[in-house]
């Protein structure tokens, strides 16, 4: 761990000294010399139920800062966030970050973030790290704590489940560009063993893990191109087993034990371009048990395959299909294997200068076969989605007004294919969609207005919904500063023999922006709804909900001093 430590620190500061050294000092000169900026604001909500608010406060408060400073070409971000929301937790979110830039270097100081392969790590560190890219040479290196410990408390039933605190260190390197270029990734991270209480240590195994990733991609020709992304993972399910008494490739980083475990994941793709086609195929595989602790969570144990395929004739009409299937149970080890194919072919076309039609089928198919014990034909999984859609739209424009018309038709199915299926998880839904917008430019002001009903069919069950909706928007003043936007909607539930609801509510926003560095918005949300009495039709609307926000972001320059070239530009420009 030393040496991986120490082969860190020299590479971080081989990098430090290389930007200094890349520096032009004629460059800097013209930078300006100290610009410092930001914008700092708060947003506070209330919020009421006549049936209750749940677990959340009814009064949430959010301030923010963020500010940057500009020194000869150096920008240094910082970011504050606070929140007395707790609606999952008993303590305040308040996060850092400090990201300074300079030409082709980043840093990162706080809760920051490092792109990496997917398979590698997909999540944020709380540390230091520093990148250098461009446009072709790619090298980046950070250290930091990728989660926090917790501890349970067994007296909350709303307590996290608890963790330990996870330390973990990662470096990637690449070159080449966008059609040709390779790289490498290594993430170490590392469960700290005292970091929560002995109750919790007896109970909740420490790991460790170490992933290895290289990506890649190859442009034989235009029309062709290859690329590649697989990881190799070693994951230590429990620190505290037996090392395993033989020298490997890892032991200089990495204390390989009996309760580790090597694995595999990765995928392959080819993608064609030729004149009015398009075409690609993928292959993926991860491997069972397949663990990354610099991701939040991975599916493993399976593999896909994908086509995709798509053209364009007479320049009107775009047709497109694709096609993936996937199984689990590489190990073998599962009772089943599950299959599952997802299908699908969509169709636009363009009819003169107003009007399109798009068109569009996707299909699910979901199986089961034996695995380690054969199917059981009676509880075998064999089911079908099936969904169409049609969607036409016409456009019209004049002098005084803009139209748009859109209809969108759905329509639904999910079947159960088994031979001895009865029916009761069948359903089929229906959907229709209506909009009409229309501006009326002598006023500056947008009118819309929204229906859809949507029918769902089950077994000895059907439920019905109705949607209407009226909104307008416009801007006032002569600086178009002020806007304000409102809606009024209605909404009816039916379950049919069942039960009716009503809901009628009303939306209001309005926005101000005072010099382009004030910014006062304000909205407010009514909805009254209730059971509707079925035998008389008649609405017991005594249920409320409101919702009122008021928010403030302030933008603003603290110190600007700029460079002599700077200052005679503006006042070019000025003139």
């Amino acid at each position: 761990m030393k040496s991986i430590r120490q082969i860190l620190v020299l590479a971080v500061t081989v990098m430090l000294s290389g930007s200094l050294y890349a520096q032009n000092i004629s460059e800097i000169a013209k930078s300006d010399p100290l610009i410092i900026s930001g914008a700092v604001g708060t947003q506070n909500t209330y919020r009421y139920s006549s049936v209750g608010n749940g677990y959340g406060s009814p009064l949430s408060n959010t301030v923010y800062a963020n500010l940057n400073i500009s020194l000869y070409g150096f920008n240094m971000p910082f970011s504050l966030y606070y929140s007395n929301d707790n609606l999952n937790f008993n303590y305040p979110q308040i996060s850092f970050n400090l990201t300074p830039r300079y030409k082709n270097w980043v840093g990162h100081f706080g809760q920051s973030s490092m792109a990496m392969s997917s398979y590698v790590m997909n999540m944020s560190f709380n540390g230091v790290g520093l990148e250098y890219n461009s446009d072709k040479l790619r090298v980046g290196a950070f250290y930091g704590r990728l989660r926090n410990a917790i501890n349970a408390d067994p007296t909350d039933p709303f307590s996290r489940p608890s963790q330990y605190k996870r330390m973990g260190w990662g470096f990637k390197m690449g070159y080449g560009s966008g059609k040709n270029y390779i790289d490498l990734y290594l993430l170490r991270a590392c469960d700290s063993e005292n970091s929560i209480d002995e109750i919790w240590r007896q109970q909740i195994p420490p790991q460790e893990n170490i992933v290895v990733g290289l990506k890649g991609r190859v442009t034989p020709f235009k029309w062709l191109a290859f690329t590649a992304n697989m990881a190799t993972s070693v994951f230590n399910t429990d620190l505290r087993a037996p090392e395993v008494p033989i020298t490997t490739k890892f032991d200089k980083i990495f204390d390989v034990k009996y309760s580790s475990l090597m694995r595999f994941a990765g995928d392959l793709n080819a993608n064609l371009n030729l004149k009015g086609v398009n075409a690609s195929i993928s292959y993926r595989m991860v491997q069972p048990d397949y663990t990354s602790l610099g991701t939040y969570y991975m599916s493993n144990n399976y593999h896909s395959l994908g086509l995709t395929l798509g053209t364009t004739l007479f320049n009107k009409i775009s047709l497109s299909g694709t096609f993936s299937g996937q199984a689990d149970n590489l190990s073998k080890e599962q009772l089943y294997t599950t299959c599952g194919y997802v299908y699908a072919a969509n169709a636009s076309m363009r009819l003169g200068s107003h009007f399109t039609v798009t068109a569009g089928y996707n299909g699910y198919l979901q199986s089961q076969r034996a695995g380690t014990r054969a199917v059981n034909d009676t509880t075998k999984i064999h089911r079908i989605m099936s969904s169409y859609s049609l969607t036409p739209s016409y456009s019209y424009e004049t002098d005084l007004l803009g139209h748009s018309v859109s209809l969108t038709a759905n329509m639904t199915q999910n079947e159960d294919l088994n031979k001895f299926a009865t029916g009761e998880s069948d359903v089929k839904t229906k959907a229709l969609g209506l909009s009409y917008n229309v501006d009326v430019k002598p006023i500056e002001t947008d009118f819309t207005l929204t229906y859809s009903h949507q029918e769902s069919k089950g077994f000895k069950s059907k439920y019905i919904s109705d949607v209407a909706s009226l909104g307008t928007s416009r801007s006032f003043l002569k600086e178009k500063n002020l806007n304000l936007s409102a809606s009024v909607s209605l909404c009816y539930n039916e379950i049919v023999r069942q039960s009716k609801r009503l809901s009628l509510g009303g939306d209001f926003s309005t926005s101000y922006n005072i010099k382009k560095v004030h910014l006062l918005s304000a909205s407010a949300s009514f909805s009254k709804y209730g059971d509707v009495n079925i035998t008389k039709v008649r609405s017991n609307l005594d249920c409320t909900d409101i919702r009122l926000s008021l928010n403030y972001t302030y933008t603003f320059t603290l110190l600007s001093i700029k460079s002599k070239a700077n200052r005679e530009k503006e006042k070019q420009n000025a003139l």
